[in-house]
């Protein structure tokens, strides 16, 4: 996913006939009154929700799970109307809405729920999730009621059960003899009709169970670059760019759009920027107080105001107040070159202007990927240049998106930039792929690992019961932060633009949502 943030001025105002050369397909299909157009930054992929290729927000338009993760972590109704946990919370007992049918017609009823949740709970493919490594089984208690056991408690289950893949519902029609789906069919309000690698198209389907949207048809069109997505905009060719994963908006161009007269809606975020290090690679690493000294040695305040324009907060914690079981809030730590060069030198590192230790530089190697993080390259530069002031000499290596991922799983960096994994899937998600030693990652590396201190106080919150979660958490956090064993840099916000075309917007509660609820277009 390319996100250009430090843009030319000019770059956004490309003419409409630059734009059709680039996307013809764009400019081709004439502006309806009932269609909201929206941006995604690549092909929606493939739909079916036991493979893990396609963009979530798109799967989001047809598809609904049991229960929905509404703002704050609030555990709302969705498919399921009402809902316990019994038996020491190894069983779930869950009504079902009556009146649901998927988009071919197909009820959806304790049949249909059953043949769903055993497509992937308590399959190997899914061990990653909780709720499907503790699976016992699914049982129907009538047409609208259904008992899910587990072997042990789940933690974070109704979180679990609202993810967008593989917790949401297809219709049973839809699937091939071989378990394979073959058609998007869901019980949501939209309904695909076709599918290119220039854009997906949906109609609302009229039967839909719940409110339904106020305009009939929804355009997901395919732009990758990012200036090109602010030119569809201000040329009315889009009604809706951004979200950190469905089609990234600059700060910079957010506020090009805003002094332009365009509606700039910004959420606090709950991902979270974080600079990771890895002391199995860098020697001086290994000591807190070189770590403790690099985080007091960058000005986040600076660095949010200077490239996020105030739409980020500095953090001091792993994760933002906006997601439940987050902890205590650390004050993010102002930049005191004193302090920190106080601590390199009770560390042993000494002379200037690049401090030493035993005839070593103090010298370190620090991993940017642009593609992944927007904005990145300048931020480390800056910081860059803040860290030499105490006397460490940072090393940039700058690579493209896919290298990144190779490189942190290999843990080929000294410092490396991670990003925590957001609602609905935090905090347990990022805890446990990040952190936990024992948990094989094959995605993002890991953050920071110690399987002597700090797995026993992973899995005492995993196993702990709901009252005691939130002092197990805790305890994690305080570790970390005693510890040093990680920067949180900045709380991440989710930034859209829209035009006067839309109103009632309202930005998503997930970043992994699309959003089309609430909007009215006028004509």
């Amino acid at each position: 996913m390319k996100r250009r943030m430090f843009l030319q001025r000019s770059t956004a105002v490309i003419g409409a006939s630059a734009l059709g050369g680039l996307y013809p397909g764009i400019l081709s299909a004439q502006a309806h009154e009932n269609t909201l157009r929206i941006a995604i930054s690549k092909a929606a992929g493939d739909l079916d929700l036991l493979k893990h290729y396609a963009i979530w927000a798109v799967q989001d338009l047809m598809f609904e799970p049991l229960v929905k993760y509404g703002k704050g972590g609030e555990i709302e109704p969705c498919l399921a109307t009402d809902w316990s946990l019994e038996d020491g919370g190894t069983t779930l007992k869950l009504t079902l809405r009556e009146g649901v049918t998927f988009q071919d017609g197909t009820p959806f009823d304790a049949a249909a729920c059953k043949w769903n949740l055993e497509r992937w709970m308590g399959t190997e493919k899914f061990e990653w999730m909780s709720c499907s490594k503790n699976f016992e089984s699914v049982e129907m208690v009538d047409d609208y009621h259904v008992n899910i056991h587990f072997k042990a408690p789940v933690i974070s289950l109704l979180q679990e059960l609202s993810y967008t893949r593989p917790s949401r519902f297809v219709s049973p029609n839809a699937v091939d003899e071989e378990g394979n789906q073959v058609e998007p069919i869901g019980t949501g309000p939209w309904r695909q009709v076709s599918a290119s690698e220039a854009e997906n198209v949906f109609e609302r389907y009229d039967g839909y169970w719940g409110e339904k949207p106020s305009y009939e048809r929804l355009e997901a069109k395919v732009i990758p670059e990012s200036r090109s997505r602010v030119a569809a905009l201000r040329s009315g060719e889009l009604d809706v760019i951004g979200g950190f994963w469905i089609a990234p908006l600059s700060p910079i161009e957010a506020k090009q759009l805003e002094d332009a007269g365009f509606t700039i809606s910004v959420d606090p975020g709950n991902v979270t920027l974080v600079m990771g290090f890895n002391p199995d690679r860098s020697e001086a690493l290994r000591d807190n107080r070189v770590r403790r000294a690099i985080s007091l040695g960058v000005d986040r305040e600076a660095v949010g105001k200077a490239f996020y324009h105030g739409y980020a907060r500095p953090a001091g914690s792993l994760f933002s107040d906006v997601l439940p079981l987050s902890g205590q809030q650390f004050e993010a730590p102002a930049r005191d070159v004193a302090a920190a060069s106080a601590l390199l030198e009770e560390a042993g590192w000494t002379g200037g202007p690049i401090r030493s230790k035993e005839g070593k530089p103090l010298s370190i190697e620090m991993v940017i990927s642009p593609d992944a993080v927007p904005g990145l390259r300048i931020m480390s530069e800056v910081m860059q240049a803040q860290l030499k002031e105490i006397g460490i000499d940072i090393v940039i290596h700058s690579v493209d998106h896919a290298t990144k991922h190779t490189e942190m799983l290999e843990r080929k960096y000294d410092i490396g930039f991670f990003l925590t994994y957001g609602a609905p899937f935090d905090p347990f998600g990022t805890i446990v792929g990040l952190f936990l030693s024992t948990f094989k990652n094959d995605v993002e590396g890991k953050l920071y690992t110690d399987a002597e201190h700090l797995d026993p106080l992973i899995n005492a919150a995993i196993d702990a019961k709901p009252e005691d979660t939130e002092a197990e958490l805790q305890k994690f956090y305080d570790w970390l932060h005693d510890n040093d064993a990680i920067a949180p840099l900045l709380f991440v916000p989710g930034i859209w633009a829209h035009s006067d075309r839309v109103a009632g917007f309202t930005g998503p509660a997930t970043e992994y949502d699309m959003p089309y609820e609430n909007i009215t277009l006028k004509a």
